[in-house]
């Protein structure tokens, strides 16, 4: 299985998808009803009439979550929507949940009926089942693991894997408004830890601020999909950032691609902030991550049936895999595509 080694390999080196893709090459696939394991947004498992497809992410306190600002409810509500989200990744509808909690004794009963109360909010307003999960005590702070199931039949499935050259690449909603949200958020939390009196200036950045401390999962787009008749050839949700979720998508395909500075769709909100802030509104769209958006893309010739659908934008398109990941701005200068996205080992 794994080698011995002598000596010592620092995560870092590899950063979190090279270690992803490490442990992947030495996993091997033995049920018949495993039919998609380690490398896509959820996992794919035949039991049936259907398919059962299966999520899980971990939050831990003071690398994903602050909660000097983030309220627990919020937060509870949170953990839930982000696993739903890579179930829509896959075109898949979510079923169930399963929960596990690491609490240290700082936190109350009451504490974590806030956290739950905010996780029964999604699962209420997804249609998910709340169905098990686990309880233990930590040494310090809190780390929440929630298990996302959810359902599809096997022709409804979207995998990162089907993108073909000319393909539309196409994004849902705006980008780079939770990011602005989390600088806001950090912004206000300094000043407050250099002067407690001093009150936090977040009137008028209701948006923002609910974009990163409450993200919604894109589940209504599942249906727009069946009505509109169409279906992705691949899909994933924008958690890492626009470049770093698409060239999962290219490399997965193995093709290139191209991006248009000018089709990048930026909330005039998220523009405004960025810019008070020093940040260009384009880096905060490509690079900003948890705008839980669905990023996909589609035959050309499905252009007619999505080319006047306010919900989408289409931001660029697939290439030959020899030309590379390319980026053009708005005076159609070719720049090389970057991911500078968040990356748990090396951020």
């Amino acid at each position: 299985m794994f080698e011995n080694k002598n000596g010592r390999t620092e995560l870092s080196a590899l950063g979190e998808f090279g270690l992803i893709g490490h442990i992947s090459q030495h996993v091997k696939l033995h049920q018949p009803g495993s039919l998609k394991g380690i490398g896509d947004d959820a996992a794919v498992i035949d039991n049936g009439p259907g398919r059962t497809v299966v999520t899980t992410d971990m939050l831990v306190e003071g690398v994903h979550f602050d909660l000097s600002y983030c309220p627990l409810k919020h937060l509870g509500y949170k953990a839930v929507a982000v696993n739903l989200s890579d179930l829509c990744a896959m075109n898949a509808q979510p079923r169930q949940i399963l929960c596990g909690l690491s609490l240290s004794n700082r936190f109350s009963l009451e504490a974590v009926e806030e956290l739950m109360s905010g996780m029964l909010l999604a699962c209420e307003r997804y249609g998910a089942d709340l169905v098990g999960g686990d309880t233990c005590s930590s040494a310090g702070g809190l780390s929440i693991s929630i298990t996302a199931i959810g359902h599809a039949q096997e022709n409804e499935l979207v995998y990162r894997s089907g993108a073909k050259v000319n393909d539309l690449i196409c994004v849902t909603g705006d980008l780079g408004s939770a990011y602005m949200g989390l600088q806001l958020l950090n912004r206000e939390k300094r000043v407050f830890l250099e002067n407690p009196n001093v009150q936090p200036e977040l009137s008028g950045h209701d948006y923002l601020l609910e974009r990163q401390l409450k993200p919604e999962p894109r589940v209504d787009m599942l249906q727009r999909f069946t009505s509109w008749y169409v279906k992705p050839s691949a899909m994933i949700d924008i958690s890492d950032g626009l470049a770093s979720d698409l060239m999962h998508i290219c490399k997965a395909s193995g093709v290139g691609c191209k991006v248009y500075e000018e089709k990048l769709p930026i909330d005039h909100l998220t523009r405004e902030l960025a810019l008070e802030f020093g940040i260009d509104p384009n880096v905060a769209a490509l690079n900003g991550g948890e705008d839980y958006e669905l990023l996909f893309t589609l035959p050309l010739s499905e252009y007619g049936k999505i080319s006047d659908r306010s919900e989408i934008s289409i931001v660029g398109h697939i290439t030959a895999a020899d030309e590379g990941y390319r980026y053009i701005d708005r005076q159609e200068h070719e720049h090389e595509l970057r991911a500078q996205g968040w990356d748990a080992f090396r951020s």
